[in-house]
């Protein structure tokens, strides 16, 4: 059935409030969990559900993506007639090379839609971190009849915050009834989660027909619209795993100190569903005699001559001997000194902090340093 599936990952709008994170990169490359990027989960998520064919739509910011991917090889979508396509923006008399939403980034890439032979297609976000089963959200999506399936949350951990997001009123049998976009105090309880099924045919049709009328916002234009007039049957399909909205530093703070807790790790790193990533061949991480390591994750490649607590440090990362390093997420490649210390800190890619340099901040404001910075 999944063969029947054709995954649609847009990665076009870029999250000013991750500030330095996505000063160079879209949200889908930000670095998380020592070793992935935030698109590996659902990429992985696809995969393991049996899907064989996903476009990546990009916009700007899109050449680290584009690296990490390549050729789709490490998640098995290098095949001849299928795989994983990678749809950069491009300038036409209609499009000027930056989508205005996420119907404009569809209609500019019909093309790959009506070349895909899959009945069904799943279209989703990259602006949140979660693993899925597709498989069982598609089969509830033929069950029931629906011409659009949204995936949705009851999760308020990470998800429900006020003037952000979009609720949903789901009933007993899944479906919308209602939804709320934007408000400062939710009524509802279902957090949908930017990602939804539909057929291709319909999904074709529904982009055409907006952009004739200069609606661009698939949320507000579409399915509100749908739902008002009984134009459209909508169900929901609940994710029971756990969610984590990347809306701000804090929330990428948050999620990568929740990405401590063993329950959490098994949750995502599921043995019958692996997460992919690029490979990169490192010798494995050497610990000193003088190293001191508690409730971290470390990538490969990494030196530890220091002190290393609740924190996550990428492949690479470099910590000398009297340094400490405390709630922090060191990202590839980092230097922190002898003598250093970074505490409550998010430091990117190739960072250098110098010998008896101090980095502290408070848990609820982590102090964020851009890449290729000597602190």
């Amino acid at each position: 059935m999944m063969s029947e599936l054709l995954g649609l990952i847009y990665t076009g709008n870029n999250t000013d409030q991750l500030r330095e994170l996505t000063a160079t990169r879209a949200v889908a490359a930000v670095p998380i969990c020592a070793r992935y990027r935030v698109i590996d989960f659902i990429l992985s998520s696809l995969v393991s559900s049996g899907a064989r064919n996903v476009g990546v739509i990009t916009q700007k910011n899109y050449h680290s993506l584009m690296d990490h991917l390549g050729s789709g090889k490490e998640w098995d979508l290098h095949g001849k007639r299928q795989g994983l396509v990678i749809l950069p923006p491009f300038l036409t008399h209609d499009n000027v090379g930056v989508y205005k939403g996420l119907l404009d980034a569809i209609r500019s890439n019909l093309h790959f839609l009506r070349r895909s032979k899959e009945r069904y297609v799943l279209v989703t976000d990259t602006g949140m971190l979660y693993t899925a089963r597709f498989d069982d959200m598609l089969m509830q999506h033929i069950q029931t009849n629906a011409d659009i399936t949204l995936m949705y949350s009851d999760d308020h951990t990470m998800l429900r915050t006020g003037g952000n997001g979009c609720y949903l009123k789901v009933d007993g049998a899944g479906r919308v009834l209602d939804m709320e976009l934007e408000p400062m105090l939710p009524n509802y309880e279902n957090s949908y989660m930017q990602a939804f099924i539909i057929r291709r045919e319909l999904l074709i049709e529904l982009a055409d027909r907006a952009l004739s009328r200069a609606q661009y916002h698939f949320t507000r234009d579409v399915l509100t619209s749908g739902l008002r007039d009984g134009t459209l049957k909508i169900y929901g399909w609940r994710n029971p795993g756990c969610v984590w909205r990347l809306d701000s530093v804090l929330d990428y703070y948050n999620c990568s100190m929740a990405l401590l807790k063993p329950e959490v790790q098994a949750e995502l790193f599921s043995a019958d569903r692996p997460i992919w990533t690029k490979v990169r061949d490192e010798m494995p991480t050497r610990y000193f005699a003088t190293a001191q390591v508690k409730n971290s994750l470390l990538g490969d490649g990494c030196v530890i001559e220091g002190t290393v607590e609740n924190s996550i440090l990428s492949r690479g990362v470099r910590v000398q001997k009297g340094a400490v390093v405390r709630n922090a997420v060191i990202m590839q490649d980092g230097y922190i000194m002898s003598g250093a210390h970074v505490e409550c800190c998010i430091l990117d890619k190739q960072v250098i902090v110098r010998e008896g340099s101090t980095l502290t901040a408070p848990a609820t404001y982590p102090l964020v340093v851009a890449k290729d910075t000597i602190v």
